[in-house]
């Protein structure tokens, strides 16, 4: 029986050792270290994803603490997302290697700043944030994974590239949100680990992933669809 630290995950058969070693070999890059992306990077490395790109310009504050689960009282006034996310991460699974991107991502730099990814997370919480992301998709050939939350209600989908819709497909034009925004934590933890199951199944081949498919959920009466969803004819991004 294998033994360490991945000992339970490499028993699932569509993992195995060799698809361990897919994950140890791999490149994950995250755009958002908040309520989305703590979870989610923190099971990526629990799965032992061999090197973390984590990107996100701003700074904890006390309102995040409901749902950011990688940020903590000691991070307030004393440093960046990344940073924290990052200093915890490294000490969670010493195995592996968290590079910090402590920047504003946009059209000009987003392919220097997540070089080498295999694959994309999805974390933010605006729209215009996530077309750059997935335009770098779409000319990257960069699968990534969307998901998005409020209150008690979230979705997510995966994009591949040459294969189903892009995100503009589905969300064509959706307007930035102003205001604050309601959120559960246990929502975002949710959704954030449904990312990091959906990268992983992209990273090993185990499973099917989420493509051409937008699973949305309410925790609050627990109810679960999925849709269909295909490519749009006359889509501004992946048409041209």
């Amino acid at each position: 029986m294998v033994s360490g630290r991945y000992a339970r995950q490499v028993m699932i058969p569509e993992i195995g050792e060799d698809g361990q070693e897919r994950l140890r070999r791999s490149t994950v890059g995250i755009m958002g270290i908040g309520g989305l992306g703590s979870p989610a990077s923190l099971y990526l490395a629990a799965a032992g994803v061999g090197r973390l790109i984590l990107a996100d310009m701003q700074a904890p504050d006390i309102t995040n603490l409901n749902r950011q689960v990688l940020h903590w009282d000691e991070d307030l006034g004393t440093r960046g997302k990344v940073s924290s996310a990052a200093w915890k991460l490294r000490r969670f699974n010493p195995g592996i290697e968290v590079e910090e991107r402590e920047l504003e991502v946009s059209a000009a730099n987003i392919a220097d700043v997540f070089a080498g990814a295999d694959v994309m997370v999805d974390c933010l919480d605006s729209f215009p944030a996530r077309y750059i992301l997935n335009e770098h998709s779409l000319s990257a050939g960069v699968p990534f994974v969307h998901a998005a939350v409020e209150g008690w209600h979230g979705q997510v989908t995966t994009i591949i590239p040459g294969r189903g819709p892009c995100l503009r497909c589905l969300f064509p034009a959706a307007k930035a949100r102003t205001g604050t925004i309601p959120i559960l934590g246990a929502t975002a933890g949710v959704f954030g680990c449904l990312e990091a199951a959906e990268a992983i199944k992209l990273i090993t081949g185990a499973g099917e992933p989420l493509s051409s498919k937008l699973l949305v959920g309410d925790l609050s009466c627990n109810t679960w669809e999925t849709i269909d969803v295909s490519r749009a004819e006359d889509c501004p991004a992946c048409k041209r």
